[in-house]
């Protein structure tokens, strides 16, 4: 097992380890009701944390300990968002979105799924490539290969989620919208983008007034996307639930 015990950049995970933060996710899975939005995407989260788990005990990595340290910090800026949360506070603006609408009756688990990862690749990635950088005293380009590695596990596990995830045929009408809304956006892309910002940042980290607005601006952007992937859709039993969803609506996330 694997320790992270360098600097963290702020993640407050110093000393964690991948089993550390599989437990937490756990510990979440156990807490939450099974139709949250916040569920689905844990789930999903739990899945790869295991993956990479078992991949860090076979030897996948070509270096365990960098692999780990992205690993653990990554998912670190996860659980600092339902940190916030959980203490009435605001989360980054790329996790707002599933946080207000996690109990929408009209959102589907596919779209909980994917709008997880959306903030998660989109922003968080980026942010912990950088931190694992500090963290390991190194380059992006030192992290690269096992970076590839993490987003092959994302990747294989995004195709897993549409397959198990997607209406089934007797929605397949009221679905098409859905599939269509869900076709734009792609994890590979949202991967090579991670990688050209966490390269960027590396470059603006002695111009901090720059690395500021330019975080702002990819969280921004990435929780428009995140509002689009989360367009309700109108099936069968929607509309009897959106009043009451709209009237209970934790408005606090609103922008």
């Amino acid at each position: 097992m694997v320790l992270i015990e360098q600097r963290t950049g702020g993640t407050g995970l110093s000393g964690a380890s991948v089993d550390t933060v599989a437990a937490r996710m756990r510990a979440l899975r156990t807490s939450l009701p099974p139709k949250d939005g916040l569920a689905v995407f844990n789930r999903v989260y739990l899945a790869v944390t295991e993956e990479i788990g078992r991949s860090l005990t076979r030897g996948a990595f070509d270096d365990s300990r960098a692999a780990a340290t992205l690993d653990v910090l990554f998912a670190g800026r996860y659980l600092r968002a339902v940190d916030a949360v959980a203490a009435g506070l605001r989360p980054p603006a790329c996790w707002r979105p599933l946080f207000q609408y996690r109990r929408h009756p009209g959102v589907r688990p596919l779209q909980f799924a994917l709008c997880g990862i959306n903030a998660h690749i989109g922003h968080d990635l980026a942010l912990a490539v950088v931190d694992s950088c500090r963290a390991l005293e190194c380059e992006p380009e030192g992290l690269e290969r096992d970076f590839e590695r993490v987003g092959d596990t994302l990747v294989a596990l995004e195709e897993r989620v549409r397959e198990e995830l997607m209406p089934g045929p007797d929605l397949l009408e009221v679905a098409d919208p859905l599939t269509h809304l869900l076709a734009s956006w792609s994890l590979e892309r949202a991967r090579d983008a991670a990688w050209s910002s966490a390269r960027l940042l590396w470059r603006l980290r002695e111009l901090p007034d720059l690395s500021r607005e330019f975080r702002e601006r990819m969280d921004a952007g990435v929780g428009l996307v995140g509002r689009c992937l989360l367009t309700p859709y109108a099936g069968p039993s929607s509309a009897r639930g959106v009043h009451s969803w709209q009237s209970g609506s934790d408005s606090a996330f609103r922008r």
